[in-house]
C-alpha cells in the first residue's frame, strides 16, 4: 500500500520504519496549539526524547509540502539551537507562519555531526517535467548551501539510464527510486545529508515532499524511446567518415556558429529551420572554402537531437584546416583538437582562441609549442605555419584582401531589398527572395567578415602576447572601434523616435524568433521615449606610438605578413566593425521576412504564436508549387508542435562526448568570458524590468544583437548565459568599457541571475554573490 504525504514531520514519521536506503534522524513534533497551551511540557519532551542539543528547529506548517503547492523556503528553520535559545527559536519559527493554524507543527531534530555532503534531489526534472533523476549537492558541512542557492554540483540521469552516477551520489539515486515506490510514483522532492564516521558514510533523509509539476510527466518508457533514438543518431555521427579527417566527433552547443547563443537551447521549429537555411546547412562551408580552408560543402554543420541544436565539432575542426595541408597531418590535427576539447570541455565556447589554429598570428610559434609537446614534428609545425601564413595573407592583404569583396556585397543586399519591397511581388515571393538574398549577399559575406573579425581579434591578442601592446592598449583599441551598436546608442540620444525606428526598427531580441517583437512593433517595450538618454562619451580613436609602429614593422617583416602597421590596424578595426555591420544588414532581410511570414499566417487566420512552429521549407515550396497555402502551413505547424512537445521534455549536456551522455551527465560549470578590466558591485535585474535597469547588472540568456536596446540605459554590467569571447555582446561590452560576463553557462547563470546583488571582478575573473 502506497504512503501519502502529510506535513514535513508526518511524512518523516511515516517513512521512519519503512525506509531502507537512508536513515531518518530522531524527531519530535508538536502543534502550535500544544505549544501555546503547554510550552514547558513541549520543552521537557524535547530534552527527554532527543537528549542534549544542539538541535535544529524546523517548520512543519500545513501550508508546506502540499500536493498543489510546496511552500518550499517560505517558512523558517533554525539550526544549531542550544538549550538557552530553544524557546526563542520555536517562537521565531511559529512567527514565520504568519496567520498560523493551531494545527500547524514545529519539528525538532538533533543536529547531524560530521556532515560531508548534502543537497537536494528530484525524481523528475523541474524544468522539463520529464523523469530525470536530478541531484544537486555540495561537499562540506553546510547543509543549507544548495537550498540557499549557492550552487554545488548537478547530476542528471534518465529514469532508465544504465550509466553509473558519481560514487558520492549513487546512494541518492537508490533513495529516489525507493521513495517513488513507496509513494506510488508520485514525483518526489527531497533533501539529504551524508555523515562520515568510523564505520563509513551514512545517508540521511532530511525531508521528502511531492514535487509540484505544471504538467503531467511522461512515462519512463516514453522517455527511453526518445533517448534511444537520439543515442542512435549520436552513435552514427560519431563513427569514422570517408570524407572527414579525425576518428570521432564531439557535439557542443557553443563551438563555431554557437546555436545556444543565437537561437537558444530549445528554439521553436521556425527559428531552427531559418538558422539552418541561412547559415549552417551550406553557407558556412561555402565561406570557409572560399577563404582557403578545406572543402566541406554539403556537410550540415548543425544536427539537432529532437529539436535541440548542436554543432558537429569534428566537422567544424575540419573546416579550420587550410586546404593545402597534407591529409595525414590534417587528420592528426583534428584528432588533437578533439582530444584537447575532451580534456578541457570548458573551452567549448573558446575553441578558436584556445584550441584551433585557424590563422597566422605574431605569437604562432609559441602557440604551436603545445603541438610539439603532443608529438608533432618540426617539419609538420613548419607546414602548418606556412599554410596559415598563406591563408592569412589572402584575408588581410591591404588591397586584395578577401574581406573587401565581402564588404561590397552588403550594398548589393541593400539595393535588392529596397527594389524587392518597392515591387508588386506578393508576400510569398518577397519572403523567398528576402531569404535567398540574405544567404547570397548577407550571411555569406557576413560569414567572411566574421572570419576576418576573428582574425583581427586574434592578431590583436597576439600583439599583446609578443609585448607590442599592453592589456590597456588592447582595451583602448576595442573602445575606439565604432560599430553599428555603438552608433545606435549615439543615435538614440540624438534622433527623434520616427527617424530612429526607421533606421533600427527591424532589430529584435532573438533575431530568428517570430514571437520577439521588432523595435518598431513595440517601441514602448524597449525604450523610454519620455526622456532622451545622455549621449555616450565620444570615441577615442586608438593611435600607435612611434616605438610601437617600429616594432610592428619588424614583426610583420619577420613573419612574412603583407600589411604595414597602418594597414594592419585598418584591417583589425574594419574586421571588427564590418562584422557587426554585415549582421545589421542581413538581419533586416530576416526581420522583414519574419514580419511577412506573420502577415501570411494572419491572412489565413493563423496566429503568430502558431506560425512559430512552421518550418521555413513550406515557403520555399509555396514559391514553386501550386498548392493550398493554408493546408501546407497548418500541416507543418502540426508536425512542428508535435516535435517541439518532445523537445521540451529532453535535457542534454552542453557538450556530448559519448553516446552515454544522452542518458546521464553532470552539468559543467563553464569558464565564462570576462570583458574589460573593470569591477562593479550592483543589484541584479532581468532585461524585462525596464524601470530598474539603470545602475544594475542585467542578465539576459543570449548574446544577441537584438538586445542592443539595453545600452540606451546606463546599466552597470552585463551577464549572459551563452556567448563566446568574440560574440556580439563581448565586442559591444568591450567597445563601451562595460564590465561583463559573457557565456556563464546554464549552472552559473541560474545561480547568478537569481541573486539579488553581485560583485563582478573582471580582471580577477570571479563573481561574488553578496545577497
Amino acid at each position: 500500500m502506497s504512503l501519502h504525504f502529510s506535513t514535513k514531520a508526518g511524512t518523516l514519521v511515516s517513512l521512519k520504519e519503512r525506509l531502507r536506503s537512508a536513515r531518518i534522524a530522531p524527531l519530535l513534533s508538536f502543534t502550535v496549539g500544544d505549544w501555546k497551551l503547554g510550552g514547558n511540557a513541549c520543552l521537557r519532551d524535547i530534552q527527554g526524547q532527543l537528549g542534549v542539543g544542539p538541535w535544529i528547529v524546523r517548520s512543519s506548517c500545513l501550508r508546506e509540502d502540499g500536493e498543489q503547492s510546496s511552500g518550499a523556503g517560505a517558512f523558517l528553520s533554525i539550526a544549531d539551537v542550544d538549550e538557552a535559545g530553544l524557546i526563542a527559536a520555536v517562537e521565531d519559527v511559529i512567527a514565520s507562519y504568519g496567520m498560523h493554524n493551531p494545527a500547524d507543527e514545529v519539528l525538532i531534530q538533533p543536529m547531524l555531526g560530521n556532515v560531508v555532503r548534502s543537497g537536494v534531489a528530484f525524481s523528475h526534472d523541474p524544468n522539463t517535467c520529464a523523469p530525470y533523476r536530478v541531484v544537486n549537492w555540495a561537499e562540506g558541512r553546510d547543509t543549507a548551501s544548495v537550498t540557499s542557492g549557492m550552487g554545488g554540483r548537478l547530476w542528471q540521469q534518465a529514469a532508465h539510464s544504465e550509466v553509473s552516477p558519481p560514487p558520492a551520489i549513487a546512494p541518492m539515486i537508490v533513495l529516489l527510486e525507493e521513495l517513488l515506490g513507496l509513494f506510488g510514483d508520485t514525483p518526489i522532492d527531497c533533501e539529504f545529508a551524508v555523515t562520515d564516521a568510523v564505520e563509513g558514510e551514512t545517508l540521511w533523509l532530511l525531508q521528502a515532499r511531492p514535487l509540484i509539476l505544471p504538467v503531467r510527466p511522461e512515462s519512463d518508457a516514453a522517455q527511453a524511446t526518445v533517448l534511444q533514438s537520439i543515442e542512435r543518431q549520436v552513435v552514427r555521427g560519431m563513427g569514422a567518415h570517408p570524407f572527414l579527417r579525425g576518428q570521432r566527433t564531439v557535439y557542443g552547443v557553443m563551438p563555431d556558429w554557437n546555436p545556444a547563443e543565437i537561437i537558444g537551447i530549445r528554439p521553436k521549429p521556425l527559428a531552427l529551420s531559418l538558422y539552418r537555411d541561412l547559415v549552417t546547412d551550406s553557407i558556412w562551408a561555402y565561406q570557409r572554402h572560399n577563404y582557403g580552408y578545406r572543402n566541406l560543402r554539403s556537410f550540415p554543420l548543425m544536427p539537432h537531437f529532437m529539436g535541440l541544436p548542436y554543432i558537429d565539432v569534428r566537422l567544424s575542426f575540419n573546416s579550420f584546416i587550410p586546404a593545402d595541408l597534407d591529409e595525414g597531418l590534417a587528420g592528426r590535427l583534428v584528432d588533437h583538437y578533439i582530444d584537447r576539447l575532451l580534456a578541457e570541455p570548458t573551452l567549448h565556447d573558446k575553441v578558436e582562441f584556445e584550441i584551433v589554429f585557424s590563422c597566422y598570428t605574431l605569437d604562432l610559434s609559441q602557440r604551436l609549442e603545445r603541438l610539439a609537446d603532443a608529438g608533432f614534428e618540426a617539419h609538420e609545425l613548419d607546414a602548418i605555419s606556412t599554410s596559415l601564413r598563406k591563408l592569412t595573407n589572402r584575408i588581410v592583404h591591404p588591397k586584395d584582401g578577401l574581406w573587401r569583396a565581402d564588404a561590397s556585397k552588403l550594398d548589393t543586399l541593400k539595393a535588392r531589398r529596397e527594389a524587392l519591397l518597392a515591387s508588386d511581388a506578393d508576400p510569398v515571393e518577397r519572403i523567398y527572395w528576402l531569404l535567398e538574398d540574405a544567404k547570397r549577399y548577407g550571411t555569406l559575406p557576413f560569414a567572411g567578415l566574421a572570419r576576418a573579425g576573428f582574425v583581427a581579434v586574434q592578431m590583436l591578442k597576439s600583439l599583446v602576447s609578443v609585448g607590442v601592446f599592453s592589456q590597456a592598449d588592447y582595451d583602448g583599441f576595442m573602445a575606439g572601434v565604432s560599430t553599428v551598436s555603438g552608433q545606435l546608442a549615439r543615435d538614440r540620444a540624438e534622433l527623434d523616435k520616427t527617424t530612429f525606428l526607421a533606421r533600427y526598427g527591424h532589430l529584435r531580441p532573438g533575431t530568428y524568433d517570430i514571437l520577439s517583437p521588432r523595435y518598431d512593433e513595440a517601441p514602448e517595450l524597449y525604450f523610454d521615449w519620455e526622456q532622451r538618454p545622455a549621449a555616450p562619451e565620444p570615441l577615442r580613436p586608438f593611435s600607435l606610438t612611434l616605438p610601437q609602429m617600429r616594432e610592428i614593422v619588424k614583426q610583420l617583416e619577420a613573419h612574412g605578413l603583407e600589411p604595414d602597421p597602418v594597414g594592419l590596424l585598418d584591417f583589425m578595426q574594419a574586421g571588427i566593425e564590418l562584422r557587426e555591420l554585415a549582421k545589421f544588414h542581413f538581419t533586416r532581410n530576416l526581420s522583414d521576412a519574419l514580419a511577412l511570414i506573420a502577415e501570411v499566417g494572419a491572412g489565413h487566420g493563423i496566429a503568430r504564436e502558431d506560425m512559430a512552429y512552421c518550418d521555413i521549407s513550406v515557403f520555399r515550396e509555396l514559391h514553386v508549387a501550386a498548392a493550398d497555402p493554408k493546408d501546407l502551413i497548418l500541416r507543418s505547424i502540426e508536425q512542428g508542435k508535435a516535435r517541439y512537445a518532445k523537445t521540451l521534455k529532453i535535457s542534454l549536456p552542453p557538450v556530448i562526448t559519448r553516446p552515454e551522455d544522452v542518458w546521464s551527465f553532470e552539468w559543467p560549470e563553464t569558464a565564462p568570458n570576462f570583458i574589460t578590466q573593470k569591477q562593479v558591485t550592483a543589484p541584479i535585474v532581468g532585461s524585462d524590468n525596464r524601470d530598474r535597469l539603470a545602475g544594475a547588472i542585467v542578465c539576459i540568456p543570449n548574446a544577441d544583437p537584438g538586445f542592443d536596446w539595453l545600452f540606451a540605459y546606463p546599466i552597470a554590467g552585463l551577464i549572459t548565459a551563452w556567448g563566446g569571447a568574440n560574440s556580439h555582446m563581448a565586442i559591444r561590452a568591450g567597445e563601451l568599457g562595460l564590465p561583463a560576463v559573457i557565456g556563464a553557462g546554464e549552472v552559473l547563470y541560474r545561480r547568478w541571475s537569481t541573486a539579488q546583488r553581485l560583485h563582478l571582478n573582471c580582471p580577477g575573473r570571479w563573481v561574488e554573490i553578496l545577497l
